[in-house]
């Protein structure tokens, strides 16, 4: 760890469209306040979010250096030289805390080999707080990321879990693409065991907040428009 290094900051943001100091402390607002470069997913919506949460700060003053999906890895060790002139940089995620379920880890990955100080700092994650709103077993979890798209693939990655869940005593979290949760809803309703317990936990710290844990037969009961809502889905037999 070199002294003279400038910090990454793992700098949490909101999980939808809320007033930032909603649900993030104000240690965010002020390293925000300090900091100029930033390494983002999406310049647009980072610009908005920083310029929410600090009014007054002047946006021709920030570096941005977008991470997504299209960016090389090479590319990835330029994105902290700042740091290396003593300049603090934060790492921003679309939703949520970064580096989980984010394509941010490889720069935290980066930063620890460079000798840069990683600092992570609170913030909402929708894993954590499905966890904490399920029921479930919160000793021992595992989060599975996305199911497959292909209908008969998912349905046995479902039967998997499940099985994973009883056998490990472990409960089995994931999510989907907003505009397919209905889909996967039905095939989890379809294909798991009656008994087995299922949290749906969608809008997260919104106004429109829905966390319900029933068995899947009080499922096929229940009636619950997920379209387009960010959901996390966790299974425990």
């Amino acid at each position: 760890m070199h002294a003279s290094n400038g910090i990454l900051y793992l700098i949490p943001t909101t999980l939808g469209d809320n007033e930032p100091l909603e649900v993030l402390p104000l240690s965010v607002k002020k390293i925000i306040e300090t900091t100029n470069h930033f390494i983002v997913e999406n310049e647009k919506t980072a610009r908005r979010f920083i310029k929410k949460i600090t009014p007054k700060k002047s946006q021709p003053s920030l570096q941005l250096y977008v991470l997504n999906k299209y960016t090389q890895d090479q590319e990835l060790p330029a994105f902290l030289e700042a740091s290396f002139q003593g300049k603090n940089v934060g790492l921003l995620s679309e939703a949520g805390c970064p580096g989980v379920a984010d394509p941010g880890a490889e720069i935290v990955k980066i930063a620890h080999e460079k000798g840069i100080r990683v600092v992570p700092l609170v913030g909402p994650s929708s894993i954590l707080m499905a966890m904490m709103a399920s029921g479930m077993n919160g000793q021992n979890f595992a989060f599975n990321g996305y199911l497959p798209i292909d209908s008969h693939e998912r349905k046995r990655a479902i039967k998997q879990l499940e099985k994973r869940a009883g056998d490990l005593n472990q409960s089995q979290a994931f999510i989907e693409t907003p505009y397919r949760n209905d889909k996967l809803l039905a095939d989890l309703i379809s294909t798991l065991s009656g008994n087995t317990r299922l949290c749906v936990a969608c809008d997260i710290t919104l106004s429109t907040e829905y966390i319900r844990t029933m068995t899947i037969n009080e499922w096929k009961k229940t009636s619950v428009n997920l379209h387009k809502r960010p959901t996390m889905f966790v299974i425990d037999r």
